[in-house]
């Protein structure tokens, strides 16, 4: 079934409504009328767009086959680099929303379309015409974008063919995993343009490498390729680059293969139980953990992955 979507623009802004529409049966409606159905599903490949006045910076589709459950979010500003300007972060932003309320979504990947490059970073050219409070505001939407990013329900992993700096790297720092490539630079590099990381960098570092590495590494701006980002443990796997320049992609969907079989409550709660541990005492991580046990109880995923071991089967998780 083909899936359709429908965005609506105004200065500035953009909404995008997915809606899990048989193209025949929705040739007959408005754009209009498109928009105001309900949020049952996001697009899959081959979908139509509708209103294409703002340009496309942020893509996605939906694997499907055996990889059914899998979205990637593809970063597509080819002529600024991937560069976080406004409608980049808004639109983005929006596919978050629409992302975090999918069930059907398991494993989600952020890669680029742009050869050589993940993220360069912040726009320079809109921030250099932004005041003070324009400049605040921006870093501050930034902020909540890497939180959107860290809070959707199902595991992330960025893909990490190129360039990830400053902000860049913040969106991968923002995500559960990363894979590179060997030939990828990645650095918070803000304190060479006489600013911080803003958008979660100085906080997210410490907490993936080690609070002594990740001062030396903001302190100095260095960059560092896919090999020494491996053994500091800020990359979780890294890959000599290919042909094609998606080496880290195709590292991404294996490992989101691996995940995919795995029961989608099960993972969704383990990695609440972590993320939210990981900022508390032990004995309050514990508690949390707890909660999150007793929310999978019922499920029927858990009767079946205990069926399946009786039957000395695969599991057949459903989501429910």
């Amino acid at each position: 079934m083909a899936v359709l979507v429908a965005k609506r623009t105004v200065p500035g802004f953009s909404w995008w409504r997915s809606s899990a529409l048989s193209l025949r049966g929705s040739l007959g409606r408005s754009a209009r009328d498109a928009a105001r159905l309900p949020c049952l599903g996001l697009v899959c490949v081959g979908h139509r767009r509708l209103h294409t006045e703002e340009p496309v910076e942020v893509d996605f589709k939906r694997l499907e086959g055996k990889d059914e459950g899998i979205i990637e979010v593809l970063m597509c500003r080819h002529k600024a680099r991937n560069a976080l300007g406004h409608v980049f972060v808004s639109q983005m932003r929006e596919l978050m929303t629409a992302l975090s309320c999918d069930s059907a979504v398991r494993v989600v990947i952020l890669r680029s379309l742009v050869p050589g490059v993940f993220c360069a970073g912040a726009d320079l050219k809109e921030r250099a015409l932004m005041n003070h409070t324009e400049s605040d505001l921006f870093v501050h939407s930034l902020r909540s974008l890497m939180t959107q990013i860290a809070m959707l329900p199902s595991p992330t992993i960025a893909a990490i063919d190129g360039v990830a700096l400053g902000g860049g790297l913040e969106v991968a720092l923002a995500c559960d995993l990363r894979t590179a490539a060997y030939s990828a630079q990645m650095g918070l590099i803000e304190t060479t343009r006489g600013l911080l990381p803003g958008a979660g960098g100085s906080q997210r570092l410490p907490r993936t490498v080690g609070i002594t590495l990740a001062k030396e590494l903001i302190f100095t701006g260095r960059r560092v390729g896919g090999q020494a980002a491996l053994d500091m443990g800020l990359v979780n796997r890294a890959v000599e680059q290919n042909q094609a320049g998606d080496a880290a992609y195709r590292e991404a969907l294996s490992l989101a293969r691996e995940i995919l079989p795995q029961a989608p409550i099960a993972v969704r709660m383990a990695k609440e139980a972590m993320n939210r541990g990981m900022e508390v005492d032990i004995g309050s991580a514990m508690a949390i953990e707890r909660m999150c046990y007793a929310r999978v109880i019922p499920t029927r995923d858990r009767q079946e992955g205990m069926a399946a071991f009786i039957e000395k089967r695969p599991p057949r998780y459903t989501g429910e």
